[in-house]
């Protein structure tokens, strides 16, 4: 609500609207240079100006070549939604991406005004029905259909916007538990017979990228940042974001490499437990970014 101060205010400049009767509910004016578009905008979208489904089915046929949708949602309705409510560096969250239409607006709009708007399409795997026409073209679940869709999309849009540059690539997460071996026994019920189950503290189908989006996730860091690998003296080392975070989860990795992480000075640096053969090799570690990078974080999984 505003204050008295700013009602006042907005009285003086002529910004209050009471009908063209002065009997109605008043409303604050708002001029066409104020707006975008020109237009001021109501709640209401003809299908005119922001399209309907008709246009969004023949859309996706023409996309990827076939019905695979009952009711897609227009490109026109998404594009106007994200120019009106977002800026040049937006971030567009879609919780039922469905065919990602909304990635695909997002990508037409950062090509036509240079902006570097971000979306997250968030969709569950919803199985393909087996006698369906997207079934037959190889898309088992929803989600294949919109990957596939925004693959198409950012190379339409590229092609159609020649000499512009915008961002068509992304990323696929999947929602999974820990990356960290679940613990079932306190430490006074384990035997010997057990002892084989402490060897490793992460669970044996983790790869080194569930590690490094993990540690990602657990610092707060986002997901859409560059990253390298690289090999070093048998070791493959992982660099996110030019130095934000350097990890290496090989298993007995060598002082020289330790020492060339350290080197780099990263602001974070990820080892695994069984990068080291013992207690000593691990001590040295601290030891090595003690000297040569003492700003650096280390976090051993």
């Amino acid at each position: 609500m505003a204050s008295k101060a700013n009602y006042e205010k907005l009285l003086l400049d002529k910004r209050i609207w009471f009908g063209s009767n002065g009997d109605s509910f008043p409303s604050i004016k708002r001029f066409l240079s104020e707006v975008k578009q020109g237009v001021p905008q109501i709640s209401i979208l003809d299908y005119s100006d922001v399209g309907h489904s008709d246009e969004a089915n023949r859309q996706l046929k023409a996309l990827l070549n076939g019905n695979y949708f009952d009711y897609p949602k227009p490109i026109r309705l998404l594009y106007r939604l994200a120019y009106l409510g977002t800026d040049k560096d937006s971030i567009i969250l879609d919780f039922f991406s469905g065919s990602a239409t909304t990635a695909h607006a997002v990508m037409q709009l950062n090509a036509e005004d240079n902006g570097h708007r971000k979306f997250i399409m968030v969709q569950l795997p919803e199985p393909c029905d087996e006698k369906s026409e997207a079934y037959k073209a190889g898309y088992k679940n929803i989600c294949e259909i919109g990957k596939e869709r925004i693959r198409r999309a950012a190379k339409k849009i590229a092609e159609e916007n020649p000499g512009k540059t915008f961002d068509g690539g992304f990323r696929v997460f999947k929602v999974d538990d820990s990356n960290m071996t679940d613990v079932y026994y306190s430490a006074g019920e384990y035997d010997q017979a057990m002892l084989s189950m402490l060897e490793s503290n992460i669970k044996p189908d983790r790869t080194d990228l569930d590690l490094l989006f993990g540690c990602l996730l657990e610092w707060g860091l986002p997901l859409s940042m560059p990253y390298t690998s690289e090999q070093i003296d048998g070791c493959t080392v992982h660099t996110y974001n030019d130095g934000d975070l350097i990890a290496c989860f090989n298993e007995n990795i060598s002082d020289s490499v330790v020492k060339e992480i350290a080197k780099r000075q990263p602001l974070r640096a990820v080892f695994r437990d069984s990068s080291f053969a013992n207690s000593p090799a691990k001590i040295n570690l601290g030891e090595i970014f003690k000297m040569l990078a003492p700003d650096t974080r280390v976090k051993v999984l």
